[in-house]
């Protein structure tokens, strides 16, 4: 198994995952300064053009752009260097903001649902033209590589198609009356202003998901994205200003106010922000959760994966190697469906065992920018210092590691080297997310020891079954099987199409994005009951006379 095997996987038009790593709803901002730079670099120039940005840029999008919050260094982790900077938006700004989508949701609700979607097969057409240079944009600022970085905005454009089609079957259902001359039905209508906080390592897929959903259901959209992705965000606003500035419609309808934590906070507590979408920690989740619901508010909530892949001992093993190596160290470990835990069954453990570490040593770390990288840099130092210090549990709870286990400091940015450790399944660090490309093996005795194990973490977000036995398979996908909101059977944990809804139970958070039918949350359901008979039957036969 060579690193030539993930490349193909990583090349194909897999649509990727998006991934809950981000606190920037409540925790302070950290404004970045690691560098004096006042240019772009003349390597990332054509990128910038391209997407029409500048060294220096405004953060805050309401139909004008401003700022006048902190400025923050954009760097690339690949690197450390400062590549851009933007000027964040105040709480101040983000009111003005909502206050420009009140005055502009009556319009966009009243809008015929196909004419919405018009508006959003536009916007997957200025997207799909934008695909190369803002795919190398999320690889520069985020550090995935480059195939990655154009699979996210693939997938921005995928779910543009989805919401064009829906944007024609908002449908709602005819239910019988048991009264004579009444006619029910079941009525969904757009819910208001939709906010998206969105995590750094989907710069641009999350916001995808929650804003083209959104704008065909008839809500306007306000977007705060990762403190230290923001360039990805001015990028796609930008690119939906002109579809929008191009048909007339108000450039509120799709608000952007990079910012800190105040900005997060105030988003969270606005009583004008109907429905919030969080993607980030369980620990920020949490907060998030409690405080939209004091209000009485909607919340989305996407947070951590703590994901697990099953290989029985009649799985095809190499198709499981494949979509282990894939699932573990694409996006270097920083995705919410990023595999964790590997069970394996206890006849082809030590087999399974010898081959993945084998081709874990063929890994080529370095730039994402560049062909052949199949491991790019973790987004940040803490990121790094998270990946040290679970190296180092791993080994205080009894743990061996397999391969891996270094820093590369050796060079510039931040890069580690993808982990493989042998750990007992209860110990404190398996049970626990670390949001970095460290894999913990273990074994397991049958299908039901597989499942115990799977379910055993509090997070619930995807699992994957490796076999050839049907029963297995059945069982693994039924009432006692896994207690994932992604069940998959022989394919990665991470790689999930738009068509259906994307999300985890438990400390995962229960929200539901994407395909099937996650639209309805960004709506409200009206149960209607129209009466044509002339008479006054009342339901459940009773009299009041």
């Amino acid at each position: 198994m060579s690193f030539m095997l993930l490349n193909r996987l990583v090349q194909n038009r897999t649509t990727l995952l998006r991934s809950a790593a981000s606190s920037t709803a409540i925790r302070s901002m950290t404004v970045l300064n690691y560098s004096s730079s006042t240019k772009i670099n003349p390597k990332h120039k054509a990128i910038f053009d391209q997407l029409d940005l500048q060294f220096e840029n405004k953060g805050v999008f309401n139909g004008t752009w401003g700022g006048s919050g902190p400025i923050v260094d954009a760097v690339s982790p690949a690197d450390g260097s400062v590549i851009g900077r933007v000027q964040t938006g105040t709480v101040e700004e983000l009111n003005d903001t909502l206050k420009k989508m009140e005055e502009i949701k009556v319009m966009w609700r009243e809008t015929p649902a196909p004419k919405r979607g018009e508006i959003v097969r536009q916007m997957r057409d200025a997207l799909n033209e934008k695909l190369e240079p803002l795919g190398a944009l999320v690889s520069l600022e985020m550090g995935k590589i480059l195939p990655e970085g154009k699979g996210e905005v693939q997938e921005y454009i995928d779910i543009c198609d989805f919401a064009l089609g829906l944007s024609r079957t908002l449908n709602g259902q005819v239910v019988p009356s048991e009264r004579p001359g009444h006619f029910m039905i079941e009525q969904w209508n757009p819910i208001g202003t939709v906010g998206v906080i969105s995590a750094f390592n989907f710069p641009v897929a999350v916001y995808g998901w929650n804003s083209a959903i959104s704008l065909v259901c008839g809500n306007p959209v306000v977007w705060k994205g990762a403190p230290t992705t923001n360039l990805s965000s001015i990028a796609v606003t930008k690119i939906l200003e002109k579809v929008l500035v191009k048909n007339g419609l108000p450039g509120a309808l799709c608000s952007l106010v990079a910012g800190g934590a105040d900005v997060g906070q105030a988003m969270v507590e606005d009583e004008r922000v109907k429905l919030l979408s969080f993607t980030g920690s369980t620990a920020v989740g949490r907060k998030v959760g409690e405080t939209v619901a004091k209000r009485f508010g909607k919340s989305l909530l996407e947070l951590g994966g703590n994901n697990a892949i099953v290989v029985m001992d009649d799985a095809d093993l190499d198709l499981a190697l494949r979509s282990v190596l894939f699932a573990a160290v694409g996006t270097a470990g920083q995705r919410c469906t990023t595999t964790r835990r590997l069970l394996l069954h206890e006849k082809i453990h030590d087999e399974f065992i010898e081959k993945l570490v084998k081709a874990y040593q063929s890994i080529r770390i370095g730039d994402p920018l560049e062909a052949g990288t199949l491991c790019g840099p973790l987004h940040t130092e803490a990121a790094v210092q998270h990946y040290k210090k679970g190296i180092e549990a791993v080994k205080a709870q009894g743990g061996k590691i397999l391969t891996g286990g270094k820093v590369l400091d050796d060079r510039p940015g931040n890069f580690v080297v993808p982990t493989v450790t042998s750990i007992s399944p209860e110990a404190d660090v398996v049970q626990n997310e670390i949001f970095v490309p460290i894999l913990h093996t273990m074994k397991i005795r049958d299908i039901d020891h597989a499942i115990e194990v799977n379910n055993s973490v509090k997070q619930g977000l995807s699992s994957s079954l490796f076999t050839r036995n049907p029963a297995h398979l059945f069982k693994w996908v039924g009432p006692s099987g896994s207690d994932c909101g992604i069940a998959n059977v022989n394919l990665p944990s991470s790689g999930a199409e738009i068509g259906c809804a994307f999300g985890g139970e438990k400390e995962t958070g229960g929200g539901r994005e994407s395909g099937s039918d996650a639209w309805k949350q960004y709506m409200r359901r009206s149960t209607c009951v129209i009466n044509y008979s002339g008479e006054l039957p009342l339901a459940q036969g009773i009299k009041f006379e």
